[in-house]
């Protein structure tokens, strides 16, 4: 779903820690497997269900997807890599006729021919290699871009909800660790293993043709190899899946540990989540070092097979040659065959290591490729208004722990609703319900008359955008950020945008206005300006829904005057959602809807639920302390007074101590501003940077 705020995390305002959401905090380093559905094992009262991974079959079916269109290509590759080892096994028979020449006396130009031979061997074998191991990594490197395209179009379609129940080191250990993994044995082992098992096919056959006898004393080896291959991939695999989770949790507790500095530093919590990433850390090189230790003991059994192997073949031709079966020269081109075998053998037993860590990778790269797709019909139904209906809706983050209960409500068109509530209240869930971020547990949402299911990631993206506290400035050109919205968009349309949302001063500030390069490596932008190119995108994207859940919470007094003001006008024109953490926002709304507890508790106007007396007016004079005054006015100390003439009177402070008078309305934001309004100053250069 596209969503022009450039964010959809969690504010974790309505997330009760122990009863919505994991945290993320508690999580050691096991793994159990369940329907191909990993499941993080930790102490807390619950534990991360993480993305799914594949099956051996799946895996087998990908992989035969992929190679399907590049079927040729794969037969050229393997004809080049059969005749560059079939070229490279005539050097050993030519240095056994070089020993024959030399045992019987031969005089010294005899060797000249031989010795010209090996260099075309060489020559020859060397162009072959080369052309072989290119289209081995055409071929690699095509199924490997396939499958990294497969499983971002998925990871791009998840829901966010699965995402976060998985956690974000999970998903990021995957685009990161795991396509890396992948990636290094496509380029480096997946050649060379293709070489190795060639060489040692063709080396088996090339001593059954100097003596069969050879190849009996060779296939000594054998058994000891295969045993150690068998003992080491049972051991590896499992050992290397729990690594991938290892690193993962690392991850996940390093983003929940540096992401929430902050908070971690306010109440003291360094220490605990200090020892957390220690746990977490200290896990994943533990699993490291059984890794090594594990490798260390599968080359010592390797060395063994090697030197059975050879003694055997020496022993043979000795037997061979005292009987005069065969020449000193065949026995040691024998001896160099097997010797020759030493290196593919190794490489290829040893890439059993390389390959149980790309198999752990790959089988979690599969697994997320393999998620059913999201229904995509040709035709989708399309809004006819920007109405939002809300019937029974209910939601829950763990099972029997809901935090909405049966959640009704409508907003016409162009109407201004303004959600408000105390912390856990079920806003900010009810926010992503609607903006379809999150999937109901019951109940039904209509957007313009249509089932929100029946939208379609695409639709819904264009007809409600959610804009939140916890927006993200993309790397890049501003222009390009702002384009993210809007794609087609003018350097004028952008100008307008940024000028309805109160940034084109600061922006025309910057050294190189809208190609200034901004986000990470570029410059620093502060919350308020961040907040105001979310709200920007937001007027690009043009939906006729939009969300706003505590869009100003991130700015300073100040900064939230402006905020608000910006979020106003972005608004105009559509739909709007207001999750308010300043009550004032709540007043200038056109209705209001109190949550209590995930349910519904009072709607109506700021002045029906202030008259009312019940927990809204309560609120309202605690954020208020409304007082009366003589003229029968209700007065309060940073907040409205209401006039004779219906509208309402705010005097503000700003951090200089100076006291502003705004006159707002409900109208106000719909026909702009009042006479007489307030408005802030755009701010200086100076005062932004």
């Amino acid at each position: 779903m596209s969503q022009p705020s450039g964010t959809d995390q969690p504010s974790g305002t309505d997330q009760p820690s122990g009863t919505d959401q994991p945290s993320g905090t508690e999580q050691t380093s096991g793994t159990e497997q369940t329907s191909g559905t990993e499941k993080f094992s930790g102490t807390g009262p619950s534990a991360r269900e993480l993305l799914p991974t594949a099956t051996g079959r799946q895996v087998r079916a990908t992989l035969a997807e992929l190679l399907r269109p590049r079927r040729f290509l794969a037969g050229r590759a393997f004809g080049l890599l059969v005749g560059s080892t079939a070229i490279g096994l005539l050097t050993a028979p030519l240095l056994g006729h070089i020993v024959d020449l030399v045992v019987d006396g031969r005089p010294p130009g005899a060797i000249t021919t031989p010795t010209l031979l090996l260099g075309l061997v060489a020559v020859l074998q060397g162009i072959t290699l080369a052309l072989g191991l290119s289209q081995v990594a055409r071929l690699g490197e095509g199924m490997l871009a396939d499958l990294r395209e497969r499983f971002i179009d998925r990871v791009l379609d998840l829901p966010l909800e699965q995402v976060e129940r998985a956690g974000s080191g999970d998903l990021t250990a995957r685009v990161t660790g795991d396509v890396t993994v992948v990636a290094e044995a496509v380029r480096s082992a997946l050649p060379q293993l293709a070489r190795s098992g060639l060489t040692i096919g063709l080396t088996l056959v090339g001593l059954a043709v100097l003596d069969w006898r050879f190849l009996l004393a060779a296939l000594l080896a054998v058994p000891v190899q295969l045993h150690t291959a068998r003992w080491y991939a049972r051991r590896a695999q499992p050992l290397y899946a729990s690594q991938r989770v290892a690193h993962g949790a690392m991850q996940q507790q390093l983003l929940d540990t540096v992401g929430g500095a902050r908070t971690v530093r306010a109440f003291r919590l360094t220490e605990p989540h200090l020892a957390r990433v220690s746990g977490s850390s200290v896990a994943a090189v533990e699993l490291t070092l059984r890794g090594i230790r594990l490798m260390t003991r599968f080359f010592g059994r390797l060395n063994l097979a090697e030197f059975i192997g050879l003694t055997a073949v020496l022993v043979t031709g000795f037997l061979l040659v005292r009987a005069d079966a065969v020449s000193v020269g065949t026995a040691s081109a024998a001896a160099l065959y097997f010797h020759n075998l030493f290196g593919p053998l190794n490489a290829a037993l040893s890439l059993v290591d390389d390959a149980q860590s790309a198999a752990a990778s790959l089988v979690r790269l599969v697994g997320v490729t393999r998620l059913p797709a999201p229904r995509r019909p040709e035709q989708r139904p399309v809004p006819v208004d920007g109405t939002v209906e809300a019937k029974e809706l209910r939601h829950a983050y763990v099972p029997g722990h809901d935090v909405l209960h049966d959640v009704t409500f409508s907003v016409a068109p162009n109407e201004r609703v303004a959600l408000v509530g105390a912390s856990g209240a079920g806003k900010t869930t009810l926010a992503k319900l609607i903006a379809g971020i999150h999937r109901s547990g019951g109940g039904s949402i209509r957007l313009g008359g249509v089932p929100i299911e029946d939208l379609g990631a695409a639709v819904a993206g264009r007809t409600v955008a959610l804009v939140s506290q916890e927006v993200h400035v993309f790397a890049g050109p501003l222009a390009e950020d702002l384009r993210l919205a809007g794609p087609d968009a003018t350097d004028e349309e952008l100008t307008a945008a940024l000028d309805t949302v109160g940034a084109l001063g600061w922006v025309r500030a910057l050294p190189d206005g809208l190609a200034t390069v901004v986000g990470d490596g570029g410059h620093r932008l502060t919350a308020a300006q961040a907040q105001q190119l979310a709200l920007a995108r937001l007027v690009l994207a043009a939906p006729p829904v939009a969300i706003l859940d505590e869009a100003t919470a991130e700015a300073g007094s100040a900064g939230a005057r402006q905020l608000e003001t910006a979020a106003a006008r972005a608004l105009d024109g559509r739909t709007g959602l207001v999750v308010a953490h300043r009550l004032t926002q709540a007043a200038a709304a056109d209705r209001i809807i109190l949550l209590d507890a995930g349910r519904v508790a009072e709607t109506g106007t700021h002045d029906e639920l202030v008259a009312a007396g019940g927990r809204y007016a309560a609120l309202w004079a605690a954020w208020t302390g409304t007082r009366e005054t003589h003229d029968g006015t209700r007065e309060t100390q940073d907040g409205p007074r209401e006039t004779q003439d219906g509208t309402r009177e705010t005097q503000q402070q700003d951090g200089t101590g100076e006291t502003h008078r705004q006159v707002s309305s409900r109208e106000a934001h719909r026909q702009g501003p009042v006479p007489g309004q307030w408005q802030p100053e755009p701010p200086t250069p100076a005062a932004e940077h």
